[in-house]
């Protein structure tokens, strides 16, 4: 091989390994590995609904991380925060009695604090889900389940239905509660941190025994 093709190829092959690197920078998905882990369940229920054709799976959540994967958290005063705990609380009183309209409030409490913290707003469902899921991968599935409990679809839920439905919301709550500004949620979708407060809800009765 002459001098000339040897320059060629190697400035070839450097070309490739820079674009490389510039397509898998901050928010842009890194292959199957990488879109596995940072989407985790999320990725299986996407492929799923592909009929397990892993690439449109991958193509849809490369998407959302193009669109999403560079959204930070809106800061949330203190004062803010404590009133979204105490609103919250009064659900899960609220559900012992009334549990269809605990249900509905608290995915409309979930929506707006999500929209709060700089996700899309709650009237673009699909949009803010797509947004929460880069994100809080982990946690998206109960805010599916109590907006699903929560429309006319799911008003035939059993009581048990729709506590799990808020319970699992109730994690995403934590964790929009809790994200600071400098988190960019990412692959890692840490586990909420938090006190004493707003830890450890139960939506069972007290005295139940539950």
């Amino acid at each position: 091989m002459s001098t000339v093709l040897i320059v060629v190829a190697l400035i070839v092959g450097f070309a490739a390994v820079v674009a490389a690197v510039l397509f898998t920078g901050p928010g842009k998905p890194s292959g199957r590995g990488g879109l596995k882990r940072r989407f985790g369940p999320e990725y299986d229920r996407i492929l799923a609904r592909h009929d397990g054709d892993s690439k449109a799976a991958e193509r849809e959540l490369g998407e959302r991380v193009e669109r999403h994967g560079r959204l930070r958290h809106e800061p949330l005063p203190d004062e803010k925060r404590e009133q979204y705990v105490a609103e919250w609380a009064a659900l899960q009183e609220r559900f012992v009695d009334a549990p269809q309209e605990a249900v509905a409030r608290a995915e409309r409490l979930v929506a707006k604090l999500a929209q709060e913290r700089g996700y899309p707003e709650g009237t673009r469902y699909d949009d803010q889900v797509d947004a929460l899921s880069v994100h809080h991968a982990h946690a998206i599935d109960g805010y599916r389940r109590v907006h699903h409990a929560a429309s006319d679809e799911g008003r035939g839920a059993s009581t048990e239905e729709m506590r799990e439905a808020m319970v699992g919301a109730r994690e995403l709550f934590e964790r929009l509660i809790l994200a600071h500004p400098e988190d960019t949620g990412g692959h890692d979708d840490r586990t909420a941190r938090g006190t004493g407060r707003n830890r450890n809800f139960s939506l069972r009765p007290k005295g139940s025994g539950a």
